[in-house]
Order: C-alpha cells, then structure tokens, then sequence
C-alpha cells in the first residue's frame, strides 16, 4: 500500500481528537451529570447516519517534525439524519477550554451555519460552556486586546429567514454562547444542568459586589417561566433531543418548502359532544381551552412551545388531517386570557416562525382585549401590542380564525389581516365589541346612570337593553361574520380548509421580505 504510513497518520490523528479534552476531563464532565458532544450527536440522530467535519482540527504540538500531542478543536459538527431527514449538527465540547474561543479552530461553528443555510437544511446548535466567546486567556494569546466582532452573525441572520434554527443550553453558558441559544426558532433548556448568563456569576459578582448563584442568575426557571429567552425545559438532555426531533417535524426543511403532510388516522369528520359544554354559559367562569384543542386537532398532535412565557397566550404546532399547522389560542385561565406585554412579544415571534416556515395559522380566539391597569401600562403593553398586530398584518400565510368566545378592542380586532380574505367562522358562544358591556357601560352612559334617580337601577336597564342586541346571530345578519357553527363541525370544516390552504402554499414559500427578527 503506497498511502499506508499517511493512512496510519490519519488514523492516529482521528484517535488523539476522539479523545477530546483527556480522559480526566471527560469522567470530570460525566461526574457532573452532562454527556459528552459526540455522545449527545449519537442519541439526537439517526444511528450511524452522523458525518463528522473538521475531525482533524486542532492544535498540534511538534517535535523535529514529529506530531507529540494534538489537542482537538472544541466544536463537533456534521451532517445527519433526524428521522430520515438530513440537518446540520454541532455542539461544544466543554473538555476543551469548557468552549471558550481559545479552544476554537478555524471557525467551525460558523462553517456548520453557513453549511447548512447553503444546503437548506436545519441547523442544531448543542452549546455548552461560552459556545465560542471569548476568554481572557486569548489575550495572552495574542499579546494584545481587540474590538470584539461578532463573526458570522451576518449568516446567523439570514439564515434564520431561511432554515430551522434550533439550540439547545447543555450547561452554564455565558456571552456569545447565549446569544447562540436566543438566536434561534426553538430552545430548550435542561432544569438544574444549564443555566444561560451574558456574564456568569463570578463576573456579576464583581460587577455589583453580591455573590450569586448560577441557578439564580440564568437558571430554566428564570429563562423559561420569566424572561422568555429560552422556550420549553425539559428534565434530561434525552428528553431534549426527543424534542428537537418532534419540533423539526412539523417544519419543512427551509423556507422554500411546503410543510410535510402524514398520514393520519383521526378521521377528519370527528364531532366530539363534548364541545356543546366546553364553554360555559356564565361569561365569568374559564374553560379548558388546551381540552378544547384535543377535540379538534389531529389527537396527540398539539406540540406546546413556550407553555409558561406569557401563558395567556397558548401557542405550538400541530396537526389536522395530517397537515403541519400552526396554533394561537388564548387561555382565559391566566390573565382572563388577555394580552400583555409577553403574550404580546410571544404572539409577533410565532407568526414570523409561521409565516417563515409556510405553516397555515388556526386562531382560536378569546380575547378580551390588551392587559389593564398600571403594571401592563409600565411594561409598555401598548408598543408591544402594536408590534404583535403589525406580525398579523404582515404575515402572508393562510390564516383560519375560530372566535370561540370573546374578541374586544383593538387586541381582539388584531385575530387575523382583515386587509386579506381570511377563513373565519364563530361559535354560538361568541361575545365581541369595542368594550364588553358590563365594563362599557359605565363609560359610554356615565353621566345618565350618575344623573338617574337611582343609578344602579339605571345601570342594570341600560345593560339589560344592551344585551337584548348582544346575540351573535344579529351579527351573522349584517355578515360581519361570516358563519355562525356548532362546535362540533370545527374540526369538519378546519379540515376541509386546510387541505385548500395547502393548495395555495406555492405562491408565499420563500424568505420573507421584512425577514425573521429572533
């Protein structure tokens, strides 16, 4: 063999850099609860469909031409398969610097994102340690300080117009590593094994003089009940990966593309009786709304995103007929299901998410208008409100609204485009206006109910009369809506609409103009 001293080479390279950061890093990593890169690639893709680039890359230390030690670059990335479909993997390998970028090589995360955005398929990013930002040490490195630069930002960017973008927090990451977390479609996080900081704990602690702890600072339950950075947590990094899979498989696998369809086997003229009581007759008492989704969506199909950010906004992927969709609905057991300023940011993020990936939306509306009171006033509800209704204006998708309840003001008016034809039908159940009457009254007729004899008697009249006008069938008569229908044809009739939607796909596939904003 003329190429066997150079395969040998080969060889011995391949074993030195699936070493990783030596055997003593890797059990200390194992100690700590976390799977190492390449054992995190192999439980999320296909078995042996994972095909590894830049294995070779790295540090290497010579002696009179003579290769002695080899320290490899601490990003892992390759091309796979998640469910026979083919994706862009890569991951942090904290034995090597905890993935600092003193640990880096030649730019291999970003070559992962610009691989796949020119291949058009998704990218998972698994980021541990800083995921590549910088560390003090590369000063010494180099001998000097430096502007910071935010290298491939720029196909980060328009990748995310382009591809799915899902990241997952596998232990404490600070700096550009959690920037690589937010800048994605989805994200996950592990309870009590990641946390995500711009600046971890030492740094914070120096800034402000008060010791913290990690959980703390950037744990899931700040991240994923609070700030809204990170989308869903989850107990075990397997639970992740199972995740990821079912996320991706609702999304086609760029832009360009028609979401896939499967078989289903719910029938898609199911009428469940249950949806005659779903909603009660006292407009004070809640209902169940995600109970309500299981009676129309394929069953077992609704994928929850986001569950405890802005939870009087349920949004997630699902099924109906075997069609890929996207799904808003409000949840009248938190905040009365009104928008505030989260609900309203999560509203604006999951319309470009839909749009951008061509899934038809179906809204299921109860809405009783934007948040009140000083708090939602202070968090600046109006602007972000404003923001999620230009996301409804601007999306170009097929949009399905099914006013179940409530639709007041301007929240409730901002259900769909109405500049567009949308597919819109309503429950006997619903209830709309600018104001619902038991609050507006007050203000419309103040200074009759002040000036009556007896005012709250007046009240009540006014109210009674106004309520005699409150039927949904009268305004079904003026067609300001277009179908009044039991509760159990919705899923009958969602069914034969989005197989029609799905016929007019071609023409709004591709990046959008306005782009996809993180």
């Amino acid at each position: 063999m003329v190429w066997e001293p150079e395969i040998n080479e080969l060889e011995k390279r391949r074993e030195l850099a699936y070493r990783m950061g030596t055997e003593d890093r890797v059990k200390r990593h194992h100690d700590r609860g976390h799977l190492t890169v390449r054992e995190r690639i192999a439980l999320l893709v296909d078995s042996g469909s994972f095909r590894e680039r830049g294995v070779l890359a790295g540090k290497a230390h010579y002696e009179n031409s003579e290769l002695k030690d080899f320290i490899p670059s601490n990003y892992v990335m390759g091309v796979a398969k998640l469910d026979g479909r083919p994706a862009v993997v890569g991951g942090d390998d904290f034995t090597v610097r905890g993935g600092a970028a003193d640990g880096a090589v030649g730019g291999k995360a970003g070559h992962a994102e610009k691989m796949a955005r020119e291949l058009r398929i998704p990218v998972v990013r698994m980021v541990d340690g800083t995921g590549g930002g910088g560390s003090v040490k590369t000063i010494e490195d180099i001998g000097r300080t430096y502007i910071p630069g935010n290298t491939n930002w720029d196909v980060i960017v328009e990748a995310m117009s382009e591809i799915p973008m899902v990241a997952t927090a596998m232990g404490s990451i600070a700096g550009i590593g959690a920037a690589r977390v937010a800048a994605s479609h989805f994200s996950i996080m592990i309870k009590g094994n990641s946390q995500v900081f711009i600046a971890g704990p030492p740094v914070v602690e120096r800034a402000f003089g008060q010791p913290i702890d990690k959980e703390e600072l950037g744990g899931s339950a700040i991240h994923a009940h609070g700030s809204g950075v990170v989308d869903n947590e989850v107990d075990t990094e397997e639970e992740a990966f199972e995740l990821i899979r079912k996320f991706l498989s609702y999304l086609p696998s760029n832009s360009w593309e028609v979401p896939p369809i499967i078989e289903s086997t719910d029938p898609t003229d199911r009428r469940d009786d249950d949806l005659l009581s779903v909603i009660p007759k006292d407009r004070r008492k809640p209902h169940d709304i995600r109970a309500l989704l299981g009676h129309i969506l394929d069953r077992d199909s609704f994928f929850e995103i986001a569950p405890h950010f802005g939870p009087s906004l349920v949004v997630g992927l699902a099924r109906l007929g075997g069609f890929s969709v996207g799904v808003i609905a409000n949840d009248p057991r938190k905040l009365g299901g009104s928008m505030d300023g989260p609900a309203s940011d999560k509203f604006a993020r999951f319309i470009d998410l839909f749009d951008t990936f061509n899934l038809p939306v179906i809204n299921f509306v109860d809405q009783p208008g934007f948040m009140l009171g000083t708090a939602a006033e202070n968090s600046g509800v109006a602007r972000r409100g404003v923001r999620a209704l230009a996301a409804v204006n601007q999306a170009v998708i097929p949009w399905a609204s099914v006013v179940i309840r409530r639709a007041f003001g301007v929240a409730g008016a901002g259900h769909q485009n109405h500049s567009r034809w949308n597919y819109r039908v309503a429950w006997p159940s619903g209830d709309w206006g600018s104001l619902p009457i038991e609050g507006g009254v007050m203000a419309a007729y103040r200074r009759e109910i002040e000036e009556a004899e007896d005012p709250e008697r007046r009240r009540e009249e006014i109210e009674t009369r106004l309520n005699e006008l409150r039927s949904p069938f009268r305004t079904a008569e003026s067609f300001n809506i277009e179908d009044i229908i039991d509760p159990r044809d919705t899923r009958p009739l969602l069914c034969e609409w989005i197989e029609l939607a799905y016929k007019s796909l071609p023409i709004v596939v591709g990046p959008k103009f306005r782009g996809t904003r993180p």
